[in-house]
């Protein structure tokens, strides 16, 4: 009997969902944990949350987008190798196989890194730059798992909590 859609994308979040718990539960050796990944700038602003699309040539925001507070440097969200640093359609892009099916993208980002560089959780793997779709000054952070775009927040633990400070006198 054929599965509705809703049915067929409740049943494929609910795999991932299972997925990033047995990535996070048991990583393999040189793989990134999802317990271990983190923000690719600190401080920042959430400008854009990700947008899952109806299908994968649906309309939607494959990503978030980071306005960063403080510096203009960009760190690797997890370990992992470097595999590709370059320009695709006029924006500058690094991209990090974090292993065990995990990839992340960051842009507009310019690196003196090449493919093949290995990266630690938190090291600089470049500088915010200019261009592609995300507003300017802000960093577009996408994660793919085995291909298939997911909401990076869910290796991240949401968005961090805010704090709320005295108004006025």
């Amino acid at each position: 009997m054929p599965h509705s859609t809703s049915s067929r994308r409740l049943l494929r979040a609910g795999l991932v969902v299972a997925l990033l718990l047995v990535v996070s539960a048991a990583p393999s050796p040189g793989a990134a944990s999802a317990a271990r990944w983190s923000w690719p700038v600190s401080p920042f602003r959430l400008a854009a949350p990700y947008v899952q699309p109806a299908n994968a040539y649906a309309a939607g925001h494959r990503g978030i987008d980071l306005e960063p507070l403080g510096d203009l440097d960009v760190r690797a969200p997890a370990a992992g190798v470097v595999a590709f640093v370059g320009d695709v359609a006029g924006r500058p892009i690094v991209t990090i196989d974090h292993g065990g099916g995990l990839v992340s993208t960051l842009e507009p980002v310019t690196s003196t890194l090449t493919p093949g560089t290995r990266v630690d959780r938190e090291d600089v793997v470049g500088e915010l730059s200019v261009g592609g779709h995300a507003e300017p000054g802000t960093l577009h952070f996408g994660v793919r798992l085995d291909g298939e775009y997911i909401n990076p927040l869910l290796l991240l633990g949401g968005v961090p909590r805010a704090v709320l400070l005295p108004c006025c006198d």
